[in-house]
């Protein structure tokens, strides 16, 4: 998805400052603003998304946990996809979080995917892509970065480019599909990458109070904020 998790990161993770500053609920705030012609479609994944994953309703830190260095937490991002089509993929994410703050690991426990991309023609395959797409978010948002040295690319391998590995995947993806068996099919192969590393750091938000601007969400980078 060239741009859109970039873009995503960045204005969903304001739309949870906005809630912030309203001292308001990151999901009804989000609600408070759709509009027609897609409103009720987004609303409806947003709703699928908080109920699913079991949304505790408050303003930030209502969602909070800490137990010694761990502290969780949960955030939530929406997005549209293919923007210009007449009936648009929505998608609204909410990541369950685990954060280190000893060690600066974040560990996404769990994922809830709502997911409405028109007309389902195959439901497994759908599923198997979704869930695809929520590794290779994770990935991205906690891992992969390219690094230069002056004169060359630095990440040349697995160690030095790191990516999310099976102690890294989430215990849970659920999934909840919407949509419409007379719409058209708007596509789904890269929808849930676009909403999943701006979900991610509302919930590392959520868990610690440190917004953090700039990805990947990695344990040293996690470390230099809490300090």
């Amino acid at each position: 998805d060239p741009s859109g998790p970039q873009i995503q990161f960045a204005s969903e993770s304001f739309m949870d400052e906005l809630a912030l500053a309203a001292n308001a609920d990151p999901v009804e705030y989000r609600l408070r603003y759709l509009k027609e012609p897609s409103g009720a479609r987004a609303a409806a994944v947003i709703k699928a998304a908080a109920d699913k994953a079991g949304w505790k309703t408050g303003p930030a830190g209502a969602r909070r946990t800490q137990n010694g260095d761990i502290s969780t937490g949960q955030g939530i991002a929406y997005a549209i996809h293919t923007a210009n089509d007449p009936y648009p993929t929505q998608v609204a994410i909410v990541a369950d979080v685990e954060v280190n703050k000893s060690t600066g690991r974040v560990w996404v426990r769990r994922v809830t995917v709502a997911h409405d991309c028109g007309l389902i023609v195959n439901p497994d395959a759908l599923r198997r892509c979704i869930e695809g797409n929520v590794v290779q978010g994770i990935s991205r948002t906690i891992w992969e970065e390219v690094n230069f040295t002056p004169e060359n690319v630095a990440s040349v391998d697995w160690v030095s480019y790191p990516i999310l590995d099976v102690m890294d995947a989430p215990e849970v993806v659920d999934i909840v599909l919407l949509g419409s068996q007379s719409a058209k099919a708007s596509g789904a192969g890269e929808s849930t990458m676009r909403p999943m590393s701006a979900a991610i750091n509302n919930a590392v938000f959520e868990a610690t109070g440190i917004r953090f601007r700039r990805a990947p969400l990695s344990p040293s980078r996690i470390k230099a904020g809490i300090a």
